[in-house]
């Protein structure tokens, strides 16, 4: 019988060290706990969600675009991206592109009571969204070799940039800007590189286009609530703490989302007589988005009528605007991220700037330099809030320049490698063993029952 010997720690180590004076569990559980949240998100939220609305041939590859970006941000993130986004500057929109595995920094204090390695993980699980978002715009037709070159090259080269200038030590940072949880830095960026990204990418066919029905409506939904759902997490750990911010946060989600929702479905009865299944799922989505940059920074009524302005004025820009344009009807953005994400997100960060209460923005930021407008107003100082309005448009004009020129020179670049659109013969036949076969996948004509006029609803 093997002798067992004891295992000894090194002197200089004490079992308190698990616990150091600066940490806080509960802060640190809720971090964590929200983190997972977000990924829940991605992983399988949109992996579910996009692999329903797609028309059954572009199932399995929309679900692997979305598998495979939150795979390789995640090594993005730790080998150097983090650092870029939160560390020391190399210049005035851009951190030191350093590791964020040593155990010195992962185990050190951060911004917040609880340990790097859990912000690291955090702010991870949004720069993941970001990119699986992004690929909204791109289903149906995005080469998988060319998408495989295009996570790393933005993530590294575009979202960083926009994080570290909002919520590192950039400029707009500095001048005090406010972006709650990412209205701007995850949604604006998306929309607008997304938007970008499929005019160099190329349309679906012109089949695809014209009939491009989900196959699995039940699927899409799923992935919808885990959406929802996870966005507790999404805007209730952007206090980074367990406070009160924290929980005005979440509630403040979801009474957006639900009035948004409803405003949009109110709007597809008065002006198409029915409802539409796509269309709440498009009126969840941009009332999420555009409560993001604010959520714990509004009271619940300023909340609940950012639902009604998210639940109408990107309803108005998809279903009429985008419809008029030509230039908007040449670009194929399948899920229409541009506007569920990039006019949500503008739209509700320019919101934040008027409805924000200097009491709730003290409470996150700890100064009273930001003031949303309404309230300078009220309480006689309208140059603040003016001042704090003018630098959420000017940060929406350099996250919306700087994501179109890095995303076209990203595009070009990447297509002087492999095309960025995938070829005609290609488009019903994947890889799907790790030898190469192929496996074709058929598509069924649904049969939709009759059902009396009470109960008929349609899709889109």
């Amino acid at each position: 019988m093997s002798q067992v010997l004891p295992v000894t720690l090194p002197t200089s180590l004490t079992i308190t060290e698990n616990r150091p004076e600066w940490l806080n569990s509960g802060d640190n559980a809720w971090q964590l706990i929200a983190a997972s949240l977000v990924g829940y998100q991605s992983v399988p939220g949109l992996i579910i969600l996009y692999s329903g609305i797609v028309k059954k041939k572009w199932a399995v590859n929309s679900a692997f675009m979305a598998l495979y970006a939150f795979a390789v941000v995640l090594l993005c993130w730790v080998l150097f991206c983090h650092c870029m986004a939160f560390d020391e500057h190399l210049l005035s929109i851009i951190g030191l592109p350093e590791s964020s595995l040593g155990s010195s920094f992962l185990e050190s204090k951060s911004i917040a009571l609880f340990p790097n390695a859990t912000y690291t993980f955090f702010q991870f699980a949004f720069a993941a969204i970001t990119v699986v978002l992004l690929a909204g715009s791109l289903l149906g037709r995005m080469n998988f070799y060319a998408w495989m070159l295009f996570v790393p090259l933005w993530v590294s080269l575009s979202y960083t940039v926009g994080a570290f200038c909002i919520w590192g030590q950039g400029f707009l940072f500095k001048w005090g800007l406010v972006d709650f949880a990412g209205g701007y830095v995850i949604h604006l960026s998306s929309g607008v590189a997304g938007f970008t990204a499929a005019y160099w990418v190329g349309p679906r066919l012109s089949h695809d286009r014209q009939q491009f029905p989900p196959n699995n409506i039940i699927h899409m939904l799923g992935g919808a609530g885990f959406l929802w759902l996870g966005w507790s997490g999404f805007n209730g750990g952007a206090s980074n703490s367990a406070d009160l911010i924290a929980s005005l946060a979440v509630l403040n989600t979801h009474l957006c989302t639900a009035t948004s929702l409803s405003i949009w479905l109110s709007l597809d009865m008065i002006v198409y007589k029915k409802s539409s299944v796509i269309g709440a799922v498009q009126g969840m989505m941009t009332g999420l988005v555009c409560i993001t940059p604010a959520a714990g920074l509004v009271e619940p009524w300023a909340a609940m009528l950012m639902g009604v302005l998210s639940g109408s004025l990107p309803w108005y820009t998809m279903m009429v605007i985008h419809k008029k344009s030509s230039f908007l009807q040449k670009v194929d953005d399948t899920l229409g991220v541009l506007h569920t994400h990039a006019v949500a997100g503008l739209l509700g960060g320019i919101l934040g700037g008027i409805l924000a209460h200097p009491r709730l923005m003290y409470l996150q930021y700890g100064n009273e330099k930001h003031h949303g407008l309404l309230y300078s107003f009220l309480h006689g100082n309208a140059r603040k809030g003016l001042y704090q309005l003018g630098i959420q448009i000017l940060g929406a004009i350099f996250i919306t320049v700087w994501n179109l020129v890095v995303t076209s020179f990203i595009c070009v670049l990447i297509r002087q490698v492999v095309q960025l659109r995938m070829k005609e013969e290609d488009l019903k036949a994947y890889a799907i063993w790790g030898d190469g076969e192929k496996s074709i996948v058929y598509v069924r004509r649904a049969v939709t029952p009759k059902l009396p006029a009470f109960f008929r609803f349609e899709l889109f």
